[in-house]
Formats: structure tokens, sequence, C-alpha cells
């Protein structure tokens, strides 16, 4: 199983214990939900820690799941998870893979509709078109629209694999290929190496003398599910999950050639054959070609290339960046030497979104680690700062006192880790005192006035009501970025890479209200999120707009995610400038 199907299965498991009784289960439910969010953003498989024997040192992974979870590696099932859906309807299960349905929401449907186990999305359509749906209470013409909505949503997506786990199988791939004595370097290729938030196959280039013995070692990958084909300059392999891996060899006199080539994007490379058509000459794989002086022969000669770098300046540009192969100007931009001086890794100095296990009696989820392993995180990763942005607490089970009691509770903790932080020599110099807050349907936030004092600063972000019309949607986040205490719009359209579409916003007024009043969009760097998306970027930097990273981590581990939101910004075209995360403990202190 992929660590998606585990988390997948883990959701389940979860969601069965609150069918069958939520009050006395509520700490099962809330602990395999948090095993299935540390599973599913593991830097590795989950079957390779299992086959070292390390299961439980999975964030959220006690003994009694790492039981579990080996009996379903060894066996292939769990009689303990068996038990739990013993008497439930597994319809209920598919039925929650439809964006918008809840587990309570699924039961009833299957409760009170003829639905089977061999199809149930298929029979759940089919009664939503003669109007069954709309008849049952608590549904209506709105909802049943909505779920057929969502239905046709996932007939026509085409499931792709998340950056962060297609890049670590093209990691252990290439580290595979490596042992080769024959290989001469190793690169990723198409929308992997221009860092796409979602990814089909994973393609790999190879520069080598001896193509055959290259080919010959790809495909004996020891974790191979089968070998799909096996040619002269090429060869794939299919990978537990799916997920196909290509490899294609090239003389290392004409790697950069098939490095450019392969990398795309296919408007870019249509863009850029166009433009170098205009100079005389034409683009492949292994070169450039150009008519000679010799009319009478009218040959044409082959230009090889070991690098892009060789291959761009040949055609009088500057190298371009892969994430800006899009064919969105990077080609004139190259031409004019104006290409964006793209912010790195490197020169990111804090964290803006992590959420601690402090517990703030939220109805959202809580972190996995404490405050204390956070901030040792922060110090290992060389950041200034970092702020603690837990959810705030639950509306519904709280007056307005309580909610206050709480908050001030947090602040006391992080006064106290300030303290802590400015007697050691570390690089963490200030932790910062926030809160992620719901933006209600109208608007408003459910945190009390008084409450926001003990604020330094808040986000904003939307976690209900995905389907109000753009106007009615815009306003309502322009209403929450009204508070003074609020600096940034947190995760921006709500999307789910692979789940659920974003919320429509009119990005204009967005964007001009920001920048007007000193606000920040968030780039989130949770690999389900990786938004703002890269296009919206591009259109926000064009207006001034301010961004900041944050990588939404729940647990320690998941602060190592802020690579993926910096390959966001790089697609966006935006400069360490343009990044709030960039600026020094002072600067920002300034800036709030």
């Amino acid at each position: 199983m992929t660590n998606l199907e585990v988390a997948e299965l883990l959701r389940d498991i979860a969601a069965a214990y609150q069918l069958k009784d939520e009050t006395r289960n509520k700490f099962r439910i809330v602990a395999y939900q948090r095993a299935a969010d540390s599973i599913e953003h593991l830097s590795s498989e989950i079957k390779d820690i299992w086959d070292e024997g390390k299961l439980v040192e999975i964030a959220g992974v006690g003994p009694s799941l790492a039981k579990h979870l080996d009996e379903i590696f060894s066996v292939g099932s769990s009689s303990h998870f068996a038990d739990i859906f013993q008497g439930l309807p597994m319809s209920i299960f598919e039925l929650m893979k439809i964006p918008g349905v809840g587990v309570k929401t699924a039961y009833k449907l299957v409760k009170e509709l003829p639905i089977g186990d061999k199809d149930p999305i298929g029979d759940l359509e089919k009664l939503a078109k003669k109007g069954e749906i709309a008849k049952l209470t608590g549904f209506g013409e709105d909802s049943q629209f909505a779920i057929l909505r969502s239905i046709n949503m996932v007939r026509k997506a085409v499931k792709r694999h998340l950056l962060p786990y297609a890049y670590l199988i093209a990691e252990k791939v290439s580290e595979w290929i490596l042992q080769n004595k024959h290989v001469v370097r190793v690169e990723p290729l198409g929308s992997l190496r221009r860092r796409v938030s979602t990814i089909g196959d994973v393609d790999i280039a190879v520069a080598t003398k001896n193509p055959g013995s290259v080919l010959d070692h790809f495909v004996s990958y020891p974790k191979k599910v089968r070998i799909i084909e096996k040619g002269v300059h090429k060869a794939s392999i299919l990978l537990p999950g799916g997920m196909q891996v290509d490899c294609m060899v090239q003389d290392p006199e004409s790697f950069g050639s098939l490095l450019q080539h392969f990398t795309g994007s296919k408007h870019h490379n249509i863009a850029l054959r166009e433009y170098a058509l205009k100079l005389g000459f034409s683009l492949s794989e292994y070169g450039i070609r150009a008519k000679t002086n010799d009319s009478d022969k009218g040959m044409e000669t082959l230009k090889k290339f070991k690098t892009e770098e060789e291959f761009y300046n040949f055609l009088g540009l500057d190298w371009i960046p892969p994430e800006l192969r899009e064919n969105t100007g990077e080609i004139e931009a190259a031409k004019n030497h104006q290409l964006p001086d793209l912010i790195l890794l490197s020169d990111v100095k804090s964290d803006l979104q992590l959420h601690s296990d402090f517990d703030v009696e939220t109805s959202h989820d809580l972190g996995a680690s404490s405050m204390e392993e956070l901030v040792d995180m922060a110090n290992r990763l060389g950041y200034e700062y970092i702020a603690m942005t837990e959810h705030n607490p639950s509306k519904k089970g709280h007056s307005n006192d309580e909610i206050v009691k709480i908050l001030r509770r947090k602040q006391k903790k992080v006064k106290e880790l300030n303290e802590m932080v400015n007697k050691e020599k570390v690089s963490v110099k200030r932790v910062f005192n926030s809160l992620e807050i719901d933006i209600l349907q109208d608007g408003s936030l459910p945190v009390p006035e008084s409450a926001f004092e003990t604020l330094d600063f808040a986000l904003v972000s939307i976690h209900s009501s995905f389907e109000m019309t753009k106007e009615a949607m815009t306003g309502r986040v322009l209403s929450a970025l009204s508070h003074p205490k609020v600096k940034i719009f947190a995760h921006p359209t709500a999307r789910k890479l692979n789940s659920r579409e974003g919320v429509e916003i009119d990005w204009d007024k967005v964007f001009s209200f920001c920048v007007e009043n000193n606000k920040w969009i968030e780039i989130n760097g949770d690999p389900m999120r990786l938004d703002l998306p890269d296009f919206l970027v591009r259109e926000g930097v064009k207006k001034g707009v301010k961004f900041t990273f944050g990588t939404d981590a729940h647990h320690k581990q998941g602060m190592e995610n802020m690579q993926w939101a910096v390959s966001v910004a790089r697609r966006g075209w935006l400069t360490k400038n343009d990044v709030v995360n960039t600026k020094s403990l002072k600067d920002f202190e300034e800036m709030l």
C-alpha cells in the first residue's frame, strides 16, 4: 500500500469510530486522523519504514497502531480494522471520496437511498439525476446540485501525484541509477523539474557513454512492479501505487540539449522553436541545427551542447530557470536580460504558519509537536523567528470569556518560550504569538475583540462554505482582512489538490485591497495545498502584493515542506524582496 492508501484507510477508521460513538471515541478519532496526516506527508514510503521495523517512529503511530499496520503489510488485512468496520456498509467510505460529502452525510444517504457496495458513486449519481436526493430531509435542490457537480468533478479528475511524493520517487530511482559506473549525470525532467504542483509520470535523464548498461541497470530497479518497455535510448518501469518512471539516456556532449527539450513545458518549447526559426535554427534533443554557408551542398551542421546554459546562450538568451518555462514572457525577458533573480530556500528566515500541540480547544486539528519541538526544528533550519498559529478555539463549544482565557494561557506560554530562547545561543530570536482564524460565512471572525489583544498578529482562512458566489466570497474575505490585527490571508483559495477545487474570488479586488492596506497573502507549503497557486502568485506580484510562507506544519517534520512553498514562489516569478519571510527580525517587527 502507498502512503496515500494507508492514510485513506486510517481516515476511514476514524470515520467508522465517529459513526459508532463520536463522544466515546473522541480521542481515537483524533489519533487516527493525526496518524493519517503524518503518513500522507511522510518523506519516505511507509512500506520501507515497515521493512526497517521503524513504524513507531512515525508521528502519531504508537505501538497499537503499528501492530495493526504490521498485520496489513504482513498478511494484507487487519482483523482489528475489520472489527471496527463490522456492521457499516462500505459504500459509506466510497461516498466520502466525493468532495463535500462527510461521514454523516454519506451515512444518511446510504441509509435512506438504495445505494449498493458495487458502485455507490454511480448509484448516487443516478438517484441525484432522478431528484431523489432533494426529497431527503435536510438536503434540497441546492445540495443535490452540489453533489452532482462534485461527482462530475471526481469523474473528470485524472489522479496525479503530489509534487513531494513524485520528487521522493525520482530521488530514490536516481540514487539507484547512480550506482552504475557509466553514469555521468542524472536529472529529472518535465513537470517534476519545473516543480508543478502535481505530477503524472516521473521522467529522468541520464548522461552516459554506455546507454545499454545504464538502461539494463535501470530496469533492474528492485522496487519495480514490472518493466513496461525497454529500447535503445529509453526504458520505462512501473512502481507500486501506479507511478510510471521513464529513463532517457544521452551522450554527455548533447546532454544539455536533451535536458532542455524534455523539461518543457510544451508551450515554452513551441515558443522557443518559433524564436529559433526566425534566427535560422532548428531545435531538437540532440542540439541546434543551422544552414552552412556551402550553398552548393546545402548541408546542415549540428551544434551540440553539454549544458542548458550553453544551449540558451547560443540563441542569445540568458538561461531560463525550469520553473519559469511556461511561455508567460520568459523568452522575451531572457532576451532582454530581465529575468528575475528568483528566491532561494536559503533566503528564508522564518515560518509563519505552525500548529503546536498547545490545546486551544479548537474544532480543527491540533498539532502533534510541542512548541519547544517546533522551536528546536526552527533552530536546525536556521530561522530567525517563527509564529505559533494554532486554529482559533471552537466558537460552538465556548463562551467569549472562555475563548479569551484560553488565548491568554497561550500568550503566557509563548512569553515563557521567548524568555527561554533569549537565554540560549540559538538562531531563533523570537516566537510570535499568532492564530489562524476561521472566516465565517458572513465575513466575521469567531474571536472576541478583547482576545485579539493577546496576539501579535493573526492569519485568516476559509475552512467552510466553499460554494459561495464570487461576489459573496470576495466580500467575505475583504471583511475578514479589514480587522487591524489581521495581517495574512492563509491558503487563500482553500483548495486541496486531487480533492477540492479552490473557491471563486475576485482576485483583482483582493490584491488591490492587500496592497492598499498592508496585508499579505500566504503561499502555503503543505503538499496538498501549495496555495496560493503559482499563476495567481504571478498576477499578485505584478500588482505589488507581498507574500508570506507558511508550512502549515502540524508536526515538526512538516517544517521541511518549506521548499515546496519556495517552488511555488519561483514559478510565480518572486524574488526575495517579494516575500516577507526573507526579512530580518528587526525588519519584520517594523512591518508589523
